[in-house]
């Protein structure tokens, strides 16, 4: 039984690393995928010249896949603070100046 619980002699694959099939699979997918990029852009460059706007919907649109989307937050709730000071620096040399009491 050379698989038995405790067997030091089989090492198997490493923690991560893809079989040799999976491996190959995601290379084509990626060479399908670089091929149809170079025709994506000129595909984007025959509509921008005829309809601009529709090309930078599209655009953007694509981005979606490749620039992760922040999540969106709801605050909500009553803030009843008054503003005690106001500061305002000014980098040209004169002094800093202060509005208080606002």
């Amino acid at each position: 039984m050379p698989f038995a619980k405790g067997n030091k002699l089989g090492k198997g694959r490493p923690a991560g690393q893809l079989n040799r099939s999976t491996e190959q699979a995601k290379l084509a997918i990626a060479r399908i995928a670089n091929g149809g990029l170079d025709i994506l852009r000129e595909d984007l460059e025959k509509i921008r010249k005829d309809n601009p706007i529709e090309a930078a919907k599209l655009y953007l649109r694509l981005l979606e896949y490749i620039v992760p989307k922040k999540s969106s937050m709801e605050i909500s709730g009553e803030i009843n603070q008054r503003i005690q000071k106001i500061s305002i620096n000014i980098k040209d040399g004169t002094a800093d100046r202060h509005i208080k009491d606002l």
